[in-house]
This record gives structure tokens, sequence and C-alpha cells, in this order.
């Protein structure tokens, strides 16, 4: 008898869920629409030649807490030309950089503590994750639109300063 009770409570639990499986009733979710990330001017940095020069102005959003620069420039549909993000770091080290949910190339340029310039990776690849290093300890590192480092003839532009707004 217990079995018997067993089994009809069992075949009942059973077609329940089978049943509600089956519910075709329920709507689809809905895409949830987001904002786009539009750039946020926080300093203008000025790149320099070795003799103190300034070459270039461009106006930059600055990456100085965790989060920031673990962010990056990730879903941003695009960036202006005389744009670019700065990432702040407390110390000198060797920086590794990738593109992971990076939808615009960029010119990558790393700087040491002195803002001296120590390498750049040019053209990196949207959505790439291969690790694209510095060259030397780097404590910051200026993001641009690809193919700006070229043109602007970056490897002249020794060092860089920055103005807070």
């Amino acid at each position: 008898m217990k079995m018997e009770l067993f089994r009809t409570g069992l075949l009942i639990i059973t077609l329940g869920f089978g049943f509600s499986s089956c519910d075709n009733t329920t709507e689809k979710e809905e895409s949830i629409e987001t904002e786009p990330i539009i750039f946020n001017k926080e300093a203008e940095l000025y790149l320099k030649n070795s003799n103190g020069d300034t070459l270039r102005k461009i106006d930059v959003e600055l990456a100085e807490t965790d989060y920031e620069r673990q962010t990056g420039l990730m879903y941003r549909e695009s960036l202006g030309n005389e744009q670019g993000m700065l990432f702040v770091y407390e110390n000198e080290r060797i920086r590794n950089y990738y593109m992971k949910n990076t939808y615009i190339p960029l010119d990558i340029l790393y700087y040491d503590a002195d803002s001296t310039l120590v390498s750049i990776q040019k053209n990196a690849t949207p959505r790439d994750e291969t690790s694209l290093p510095s060259e030397g300890p780097a404590q910051f590192v200026l993001e641009i639109n690809a193919g700006l480092a070229e043109e602007w003839n970056i490897d002249s532009i020794s060092t860089f300063s920055l103005a807070k707004e």
C-alpha cells in the first residue's frame, strides 16, 4: 500500500513538472537597451618632444580607480581623434593590456613615472584577447585611436604633461 501511494505521488509530481515545462504562453524577455557610453573630458594632455615643445594637445578621460582601469574603453562605439584615455597607476611595472570587449582599434602608449615614452602597441585589434605588454616598466598608459601614433609621429614625442579640469 505504501509503495502504491509512493508511486502515485511520484507520478503526480512527474506529470506536474512535465506540464509546467511545456507552457508556451510565457512571453520572451525583452532585451534591455543601454545608453551609449560617452566621452567625459577630465583633463588635457600635452604630448611633448625632447625639447619640451608641445606637439599635440588632446582631451583625456582618466582611469584612476581599479574599476575604471579594468573597464577602460570597453563597450565604447567611438573615440574622437583628439580624445584619449589615460590610465594612471600608483607605481611603475610591466603593464599588459588586451582588447576584450573593446570595439574600436587603438594605439596603446606606455609611459614611465617621469612620463617618458616606454613603448607603443600600434593598431590593437578590437576584441582580441592577446596580451599587449609594455617593453619596460610603465606607470601611465594612453589609449588613442589606431593609426594616430604613426600619424602624429609619436616616436618623436618623448613625454607628456597633464592639466586636470
